[in-house]
This record gives structure tokens, sequence and C-alpha cells, in this order.
């Protein structure tokens, strides 16, 4: 597997706006607001399936949170790589972190 702070050193790709930044920020700390709430729900001893209906939100957020990196980096990080010549390991290391985030 391909060091990832050497893959980035020797692969600059276009930094993340401000805005961007911000946003995915704020997505995590809405995640970490509704993490809050249900370890809440769980003091509170509240009824099981309203947590993993909460439980079931975070998931879905987090996913949402990840496809969107996800998204980014094919844009940039995998584009320039392969505009480079070095696709081949890129897109490999893109599977494997696929494989992990799809179990």
């Amino acid at each position: 597997m391909i060091c990832l702070e050497k893959f980035l050193r020797d692969h600059p790709s276009k930094p993340r706006s401000k805005d961007e930044i911000q946003n995915t920020i704020n997505r995590l700390k809405r995640i970490e607001g509704q993490v809050r709430g249900i370890q809440k729900m769980v003091e509170e001893d509240r009824y099981c399936v309203d947590i993993l209906v909460q439980i079931s939100a975070i998931q879905s957020a987090l996913k949402n949170v990840g496809f969107s990196i996800t998204e980014r980096h094919i844009n940039h990080c995998v584009s320039d790589a392969i505009k480079q010549g070095e696709g081949k390991e890129t897109i490999e290391e893109l599977m494997n972190v696929m494989k992990q985030f799809s179990k």
C-alpha cells in the first residue's frame, strides 16, 4: 500500500476550499450531536426501537459524508494521479478503502 504522506507529497492535489472544509465540519458536528443524543437516550433507558432508528440515521449521515469525501478524492486526487501516470496505484488504494467502507 502507498504511504499516504509520501503520496500526498509527490502528488499535490487541489486543497479543499474553506467552504468545503466548513461544510464537512458542520456535518460531522451534527453527527456528533446525534451520537450524544443517543447516549442520552440510553441513559434515560428509552425504547430500543427509537435508539435503533437514531443509530440508522447516524450511519446514513456518516456514509453521506464518506461519499462526499470519496467524490472529491476521485475528482481531484485520483484524477491528478491518472494524469501523472500513477492511476493504477491510486485506484488500487481507493478500491481497498471502498471495500472497508462498504462493510
